[in-house]
């Protein structure tokens, strides 16, 4: 197969988790894929299984987005390499939880600079590109966090609230050259909940899909043209019902089923 064909799809936090399921598909979907995160070595492994079963070309980028500028460098590195994406999937984020005044100043720095800042520096800059050759697809990754208010996980369901909104806006704002599409996950079989400090409370868990289905009805959704698309039926019915509810009920109601999941869990 003759890879210089085949158009390239860069997926940020590519390492583990959603992003290898994004990337995993989309190179089934004969893309070409360009891998960033942080950890080289499974960024190798899984480039070199999806160059194997796929055929196509893998470029890996091993970058912090949670650094100021690392935006721009990506894009550079991007245009040394001679690649112009059609795809971009901003899936890299993370979250903190717990009580907002207990979070360390600089985790809840990089936090707001990668969920926030360079995610929209990315997409303002390959967007741009895309939008001067005339075509392109851009899918963000929400959160179900994003509907209503998050105590105890404040700053991070705010981030994804801010690219909920940004991600509709710019749907109808680039149309049709550049198509725009928000998929918000419930949660997933992944290791972000450990990560943020996030322990899943026992009446949730059946709302738990893995990553390679989340990842499928996302870029279905990319590939359709929707603007947005949630993961599953039960986290449908939770989007759908939180703009039924007002939204200072809907974040009491969350923050009491943390605290009594909290208590039972601590005995």
């Amino acid at each position: 197969m003759d890879t210089r064909t085949l158009p390239w799809a860069v997926v940020t936090g590519a390492s583990s988790g959603l992003g290898e399921a994004l990337a995993r598909d989309l190179a089934a979907r004969q893309h070409n894929i360009v891998l960033t995160a942080r950890t080289v070595d499974a960024m190798e492994r899984l480039a070199g299984e999806l160059r194997e079963l796929h055929g196509v070309a893998v470029h890996v980028e091993s970058l912090d987005l949670s650094v100021p500028g690392s935006a721009n460098t990506l894009c550079e590195r991007l245009d040394k390499a001679g690649i112009q994406p059609d795809v971009l999937v901003n899936n890299a984020a993370f979250g903190i939880a717990g009580p907002f005044i207990d979070h360390d100043d600089d985790r809840l720095r990089a936090m707001l600079q990668l969920d926030i800042v360079s995610v929209t520096e990315l997409t303002l800059l390959l967007g741009r590109r895309m939008a001067q050759r005339g075509h392109g697809r851009i899918l963000f990754v929400g959160s179900l966090a994003a509907f209503q208010p998050a105590p105890a996980l404040a700053a991070y369901g705010a981030a994804k609230a801010y690219l909920l909104s940004f991600a509709e806006a710019l749907h109808i704002e680039l149309a049709p050259t550049v198509s725009v599409t928000i998929l918000s996950p419930g949660l997933m079989d992944t290791g972000f909940n450990t990560a943020s400090g996030y322990s899943t409370p026992a009446n949730l868990r059946r709302t738990i899909l893995p990553p390679a289905k989340v990842a499928q009805i996302g870029l279905n959704a990319l590939f359709e043209g929707r603007s947005g698309v949630v993961a599953g039926r039960i986290n449908k019915i939770m989007a759908f019902s939180s703009r039924l509810l007002s939204r200072h009920f809907s974040a009491k109601t969350t923050y009491r089923m943390g605290q009594e999941h909290t208590k039972a869990t601590n005995g």
